[in-house]
């Protein structure tokens, strides 16, 4: 008999879901144990990837979204292990995680669910580890904040049992559906998950029937798992509010009484409002507060120029700027200003420099447009307008770089945003994913690389290993740290981020033979995955892009021939091949082993005299090409063609 079978319910998160169960297969050794995972309709290439890395999962692949709990259902039925666990794509598991919490149920008797610690991606421990019921009253601390106020109080705290200590093993009454271990014969006599939630509330709902069947809750400490999706910024939008407390209701319609039910039923509303009137709020006032200070920071400065041009100039040649000047015309120059940084969209974050100051100079076109059209007697002074776009441009780059200094967290500045990187891990994988950052839209400074290991003597390019590792943040004002997953096991990545969690670093893990790096909080939160964005190369001004390059380095390429060719191993075959791509027959670049890409999963691309691989050092292995030429097609840029090319001059001539 199986001992464990494994439920994962994946809706387009395939890199999260790839680490996840790269942590599974090392945490099931030994055990006998099945894997499902059912997709919910994935339009990422979760399928591709679970079909290319792991033949051996059992895989539900739904043609919609049907939620959860269904999910969850669909593979629980055909699940014939002694214990089932409900386990989310973006979690990794420590080594032991399952050997300790099956050993855990097997001796008590009595547990009919169990789960465990968790931490999120910045190594500080999640409160929803452990929560209790959501009476009307435990709702009630919760929604206005009193259980946040008082943690300790056993009257307060009940919401997420935060006086408990979260290290010791305690009987709980609500489980996280993230990590939740099932015995099977609980769940044959109370059921199933129940498929009137869709996506919040069903965990609540079946801890609550595992009580009343009879049955505890156990919340169990001794293993860890690191759960991204933690209290990130999804928690604070108007949608989550609306669909969790919604959830709320259902749960209190079937368990409670009609008098209770509505009671519940009225605080519930009163959440929704609450919460959603928070939200727009605190956006709102996110979203206005920077064009706001602009203005008054400009109208300001302009109003200060024109007291002093007035004073020092104008009043020497008995002149004098009308009332309406300061009232009226400075404050629409203003606007003029705030408007077109705007158009240019220097207000979205995170803020760049290069898209502010294209908005205040052409907010000065503008101005001094709309002043050239005036008539004489409405043209107040030019040179106000010429000092204030000085003013303007010196004073709100200084205010962007004051904010990206202070690192404002609803405010983060792109342009400044560096990151300054250990990387830990062996010599070789550490190696491959320093290689792998150059490519990725990320402005980063690699500070060294840190050994997992205690090591004997000093190795180049290292600066010490993990034992040191708290020195070395402090010393190279380290802001993220990057884990070889092939190097470093999951249960020392969990413990490293606990110890370092006072630093507020970013942690990213490198999984084995991956072209991305992921991490920190939150799936949710844009930039997480440290990979290349959405630029696809099928785009058709990319292809128009890509062609202009290969006859613009063609046409180079001949201009320079008579240096060049003395350098070339194969002279017939370099004239050949710049011929070949300026009549359209090839590319400069192409995909390695383009055969590979029979099925059409990437967009065609015409034979290339050089390949993706030819980016890499390294020699590229047949399983990795996959990812290596999706890579290339996901995120085309000039750059990238232009690098391979000129880094391999000399191949060009090779046959």
């Amino acid at each position: 008999m199986v001992k464990l079978s494994i439920v994962i319910v994946n809706y387009n998160v395939s890199y999260f879901l790839e680490q996840c169960l790269r942590s599974v297969q090392e945490a099931v050794a030994g055990i006998e144990a099945e894997v499902f995972v059912v997709d919910n309709h994935s339009v990422d290439n979760s399928l591709e990837m679970l079909r290319r890395e792991f033949p051996e999962v059992r895989l539900i692949a739904n043609a919609e979204n049907v939620g959860f709990a269904k999910a969850n259902n669909q593979a629980i039925r055909m699940a014939s292990g002694e214990y089932v666990l409900l386990l989310n794509p973006d979690t990794i598991v420590e080594a032991d995680t399952f050997t300790k919490t099956l050993a855990f149920m097997d001796e008590t008797p009595d547990a009919g669910a169990l789960g465990v610690k968790m931490i999120d991606g910045q190594g500080r421990y999640l409160p929803e580890s452990k929560r209790g019921l959501p009476l009307p009253n435990v709702a009630f601390y919760k929604i206005f904040g009193l259980s946040k106020i008082f943690k300790k109080s056993k009257r307060f705290g009940r919401y997420h049992l935060t006086y408990l200590d979260p290290d010791e093993i305690h009987e709980v009454e609500v489980l996280p559906g993230a990590f939740m271990l099932l015995r099977k014969s609980v769940l044959d006599q109370i059921g199933l998950l129940d498929e009137t939630f869709f996506m919040y509330g069903e965990d609540i709902d079946f801890s609550y029937r595992v009580i009343l069947g009879g049955y505890k809750n156990y919340y169990y400490p001794l293993t860890r798992i690191i759960h991204y999706k933690g209290e990130s910024t999804k928690k604070s939008s108007i949608n989550y509010v609306v669909v969790f407390y919604q959830a709320m209701q259902i749960f209190a319609k079937k368990h409670f009484s009609p008098k209770n039910a509505r009671i519940f039923d009225f605080i519930i509303n009163a959440a929704i409002w609450f919460r959603a009137s928070l939200a727009i709020c605190k956006r709102v006032f996110l979203r206005i507060l920077m064009p706001l200070l602009d203005f008054l920071l400009i109208y300001g400065g302009l109003f200060l120029i024109s007291n002093y041009w007035e004073s020092h100039v104008l009043a020497a040649r008995s002149r004098a700027f009308p009332e309406e000047y300061r009232l009226l015309v400075l404050p629409l120059y203003a606007l003029v200003w705030v408007v077109c940084v705007w158009l240019q969209k220097g207000y979205r974050t995170p803020v760049s420099f290069k898209k502010l100051n294209q908005g205040l100079v052409m907010g000065a076109v503008v101005i001094l447009l709309i002043y050239a059209l005036l008539g004489e007697q409405l043209r107040y002074s030019r040179a106000v307008i010429l000092i204030g776009s000085a003013f303007v441009l010196a004073v709100l780059n200084l205010l962007r770089w004051i904010i990206g200094r202070m690192q404002l967290k609803n405010y983060p500045i792109g342009d400044m945003q560096m990151k300054r990187l250990l990387i830990v891990g062996k010599e070789e994988e550490a190696a491959r994913v320093a290689q792998l950052l150059p490519m990725m839209s990320l402005r980063q400074m690699l500070v060294g690389f840190v050994h997992p290991e205690k090591m004997a003597e000093k190795k180049p390019r290292y600066i010490g290993d993990l034992s040191d590792i708290s020195d070395m943040i402090e010393i190279y004002k380290v802001n993220a740290i990057i884990f070889c997953g092939a190097d470093v096991p999951a249960k020392q990545i969990i413990t490293v981020m606990s110890q370092l969690q006072d630093f507020s670093l970013e942690y990213k893990i490198a999984p084995p033979k991956s072209f991305y790096i992921i991490g920190s909080n939150s799936i949710n939160v844009e930039g997480d995955i440290y990979t290349l964005s959405a630029n696809s190369i099928g785009k058709k001004e990319n292809v128009r892009r890509k062609r202009s390059l290969d006859v613009a380095v063609s046409l180079f390429l001949w201009a320079v021939s008579p240096l060049l060719v003395w350098f070339m191993p194969g002279k017939r075959t370099f004239f050949a091949r710049i011929r070949e791509v300026f009549s359209g027959r090839k590319s400069w670049v192409g995909y390695e082993r383009a055969e590979m890409n029979e099925n059409g999963v990437l967009p065609p691309l015409k034979e290339g005299v050089l390949t993706t691989a030819c980016a890499w050092k390294n020699e590229v292995k047949a399983e990795m090409v996959p990812q290596l030429n999706g890579l290339y097609a996901k995120d085309y840029k000039l750059r990238t063609d232009l690098q391979i090319i000129f880094g391999n001059l000399r191949k060009i001539g090779k046959k």
